[in-house]
C-alpha cells in the first residue's frame, strides 16, 4: 500500500528541477525530482540501495515548493512541452502531484503531457490511476529498476528504459 507522505496538497518536497530535460521523454520537459522512495526496486532483489542511479539525488538536500509556483515555473518556460515527475518515487507524494495536474489543466487550461515515472506496477496503484485518468494526456512509466535485466526502448516515451520490465502507458 502506498503512503502519501505529504498531507498538504499545496506543497511538494523535491530534490531537484531540470528546467529543460531532453533524455527522459520524446518532448522537451521540465523534470521534477521528488524527495522520497521506499527502495522497493532493490530491496526486493536484496541489493544495496547504493547501486541506484538516484542514490546521490536521494542524499541531496530537499526543498519545499508551493505547487502553484512549480506550475508557474513550468508555464513560463515556452521551450517545454511536457512535465515529468520522477527522481525517486512520485507516488509517495501523490496528493500534491495531483494538485499540480489539476492546476495545470484547470487554471492554465494547459494540455501538455504529464509523465510520471513510478517503480510501481499498474495493479499496485489502481486507485491513483483511476484518479489520474480524469485528466487528459497523462503517461505513466511502470516497473521497478532491475540491474540484472537488459534495457529496452519504449515506444510511448521514445527513450530507452533501464530494465526491460519497465514500460509506459498513456492512461488518458
Amino acid at each position: 500500500m502506498i503512503s502519501n507522505r505529504s498531507q498538504n496538497k499545496n506543497k511538494l518536497e523535491i530534490k531537484n528541477i531540470v528546467d529543460e530535460c531532453f533524455q527522459d521523454y520524446k518532448k522537451t520537459s521540465m523534470l521534477i525530482s521528488v524527495s522520497y522512495c521506499d527502495w522497493k526496486c532493490l530491496n526486493e532483489l536484496n541489493l544495496s540501495t547504493d547501486i541506484c542511479q538516484n542514490c546521490k539525488l536521494a542524499q541531496s538536500k530537499s526543498q519545499v515548493w508551493e505547487v502553484e509556483d512549480l506550475v508557474r515555473r513550468y508555464i513560463d518556460n515556452p521551450v517545454n512541452h511536457a512535465v515529468i515527475f520522477g527522481g525517486l518515487e512520485p507516488m509517495w507524494d501523490f496528493i500534491p502531484i495531483l494538485n499540480f495536474i489539476h492546476i495545470l489543466r484547470t487554471t492554465y487550461n494547459n494540455l501538455d503531457d504529464v509523465v510520471i515515472y513510478t517503480g510501481y506496477y499498474e495493479d499496485e496503484i489502481q486507485e491513483q490511476l483511476v484518479t489520474l485518468s480524469q485528466y487528459r494526456n497523462i503517461i505513466v512509466k511502470f516497473g521497478r529498476y532491475n540491474p540484472n535485466l537488459e534495457s529496452r526502448y519504449d515506444n510511448v516515451l521514445q527513450v530507452t528504459l533501464a530494465s526491460n520490465n519497465q514500460y509506459a502507458v498513456k492512461i488518458s
